[in-house]
């Protein structure tokens, strides 16, 4: 026998096992179908949205506004997530946008509401906020309390309810690294904000997804600055380390 003919051969063998395999684990290797966010009603995509400060504009063009838009998405974690989606579910129709601003804080996102949360619809809401609400209250440019910060989230909340009653909302644990411009000023007063986040999401009983808590476990073996070199902003492994765990809370 050749060698031609030996690896003719050899891929026709080959060829046969994989139909046989598929033909008793089928099932298992038929991709999950998108977990609903709404129930029976037809919609021609699932529309996502991921809203906050810098860490999830990730430097974006915000001149761009499509969904599944790479330059629109950034170089974040909702890029990591959007890419992972698209690929898993070719045939839903996801549209996937990122309205996050750097610098932003709650009273920021509750300016700009109405256009960049309410007009788009999202069947799934994911707001990250909080870290800038005592980062620049600390740099001497914002005056706003634990308790503003609080109330400033809740009544976001209830107005977005109210204007998306089937809107599945994710909240996200404001977090930081003890490294970078992160030092002990911070604490303990983000530790409180950062609560009070936890505090809504429970309140409300919405998804919570526990980034400060992923972190810290992330930094039991490794530096805090490989995580987020500022000790606020991720880099490309802190970013892919909360798109996983994004997609491990939120199941989708």
């Amino acid at each position: 026998m050749n060698d031609s003919t030996n690896r003719r051969t050899m891929l026709k063998s080959s060829l046969a096992l994989s139909a046989a395999a598929i033909a008793i684990h089928g099932e298992s290797l038929v991709a999950a179908p998108l977990a609903e966010t709404q129930s029976s009603e037809d919609h021609s995509g699932r529309v996502i949205l991921f809203q906050g400060d810098s860490i999830t504009d990730a430097g974006r063009d915000r001149n761009r506004h499509a969904a599944n838009d790479p330059a629109a998405l950034g170089k974040g974690y909702p890029m990591l997530v959007a890419g992972d989606l698209l690929r898993d579910h070719p045939s839903s129709g996801l549209q996937i946008h990122n309205r996050g601003i750097s610098g932003n804080k709650v009273p920021d996102l509750d300016s700009r509401w109405d256009e960049d949360c309410i007009a788009l619809k999202p069947d799934v809401l994911s707001i990250l906020i909080g870290v800038n609400d005592l980062w620049h209250k600390l740099n001497g440019k914002y005056d706003g309390t634990v308790q503003t910060y609080y109330d400033g989230f809740t009544a976001l909340l209830e107005r977005t309810q109210t204007a998306l009653p089937k809107t599945r909302i994710v909240i996200c644990e404001p977090f930081v690294l003890r490294c970078g411009a992160v030092n002990d000023a911070w604490f303990p007063e983000f530790e409180d904000r950062r609560a009070m986040a936890e505090r809504v999401a429970n309140e409300f009983k919405l998804d919570f997804v526990p980034f400060q808590k992923m972190f810290d476990e992330a930094i039991q073996n490794t530096e805090p600055s490989y995580w987020a070199g500022d000790g606020v902003h991720p880099t490309l492994a802190g970013h892919a380390l909360m798109a996983n765990k994004w997609r491990e809370v939120t199941g989708l």
